[in-house]
């Protein structure tokens, strides 16, 4: 495998203590009490040198073969860094409560109920931090990478070389927008069509995930024009309910 090919990986990442802290097998995050309702247990696709991964990691699954079973050790500074007290830092209670309601309104829920407790993940500016105490008015962040400080252990299986120009944009739609990845109609030839579903119509992050699926596609796939397709069915009335009932009445008419 070579950077910009397009795989289906299925990995378990572990700390050096052998604790399990990620995983994309939904019955072992349940059985080592990770599981999370808001996260997806599936394997990823993810695009060799897009730097989506660690570099060591990506280097790594290059000299891999589909299907074979792997293992991968990294040290603090070539996983997730070592620890920065300079990166633990005390935030106002509203910015922290604002930042938190913004993220869950962005993930499709109401932003109702939400409000800052240890342990909690938040996202201030560009950075993602977990929420280490809370007092009044104000709440002190680790911005540092949870695993920061730690060895990682990788376990993990390259199922599938992505192949052909329709499954590498499917492939990309969904790296880039998941909802109802499996919905968008491709069709490829000299120009590559793309037919959006109804929920992308209305999606806040589409306008972005388009852009970026474009660049994708150019990059990886093929440059060629893309033409994003919005299709609105003709709308069907209901017909009236005294029409419904006077149907049957006209139909015994007809064959009297």
């Amino acid at each position: 495998m070579e950077k910009g090919d397009i795989i289906k990986l299925q990995f378990d990442t572990y700390t050096e203590d052998g604790k399990l802290v990620e995983t994309t097998d939904e019955k072992k995050a349940k059985d080592n009490g990770i599981f999370d309702e808001h996260s997806s247990y599936k394997p990823v696709i993810t695009i060799l040198g897009s730097g989506r991964l660690l570099k060591d990691l990506e280097d790594d699954i290059q000299k891999a073969n589909v299907g074979e079973d792997k293992e991968l050790s990294l040290p603090p500074e070539k996983a997730f860094g070592v620890r920065d007290t300079n990166s633990v830092r005390v935030n106002s209670y509203r910015e922290v409560e604002r930042s938190l309601i913004e993220e869950d309104k962005r993930a499709g829920r109401s932003g109702k109920d939400v409000y800052p407790e240890i342990g909690k993940m938040v996202r201030i500016g560009d950075k993602y931090g977990k929420i280490m105490t809370v007092t009044a008015g104000r709440v002190v962040v680790d911005f540092n990478h949870p695993l920061a400080g730690k060895t990682i252990k990788y376990a993990y299986k390259v199922l599938e070389k992505i192949e052909g120009e329709d499954k590498k944009i499917g492939a990309i739609i969904e790296i880039n927008f998941s909802k109802d990845s499996d919905k968008f109609k491709i069709e490829t030839g000299e120009e590559i069509v793309i037919t959006i579903p109804d929920s992308a119509k209305i999606d806040d992050s589409w306008p972005l995930a388009k852009f970026a699926i474009v660049g994708a596609i150019r990059e990886y796939v093929a440059n060629k024009t893309v033409i994003f397709k919005e299709i609105f069915e003709k709308r069907v009335e209901e017909k009236k309910e005294e029409e419904k009932k006077a149907e049957p009445e006209q139909q015994a008419k007809a064959t009297s």
